[in-house]
């Protein structure tokens, strides 16, 4: 048994709300990942090295950010083509809480836990 219509819009409006939530921080996010000016004569060394560990923490959220509105364009576009809701590898459905928890999974518990 497939998705009904009433879970798929459920689970389409809970992706374009995560898209929008990323989309909203990501300039905040790219702010913050923005070279660091490393004025010698301003900044003390700890100071410079707080600034290039905080780039770097901003760098990585800026491209977990950008995978995860990858992985939401892409559920977005199975819902679009109809094959939402069932497994990349085996084809079988996926259960429906698993979407509830995380609509962008592409593969049943099954499939998920053979390519761990």
């Amino acid at each position: 048994m497939s998705l009904s219509n009433d879970q798929r819009t459920e689970l389409k409006q809970r992706l374009l709300g995560l898209q929008s939530e990323l989309q909203a921080g990501m300039a905040q996010r790219e702010a913050a990942a923005a070279p660091v000016e490393l004025d010698q004569t301003v900044q003390g060394r700890l100071s410079r090295v707080d600034a290039l560990q905080g780039q770097a923490m901003a760098q990585a959220a800026v491209r977990r950010a950008q995978a995860q509105l990858l992985n939401i364009a892409r559920a977005l576009d199975r819902i679009d083509a109809d094959d939402f809701g069932r497994c990349a590898d085996c084809d079988e459905l996926i259960a429906y809480a698993r979407l509830q928890r995380d609509p962008t999974h592409q593969r049943c518990v099954a499939c998920a836990q053979a390519r761990e």
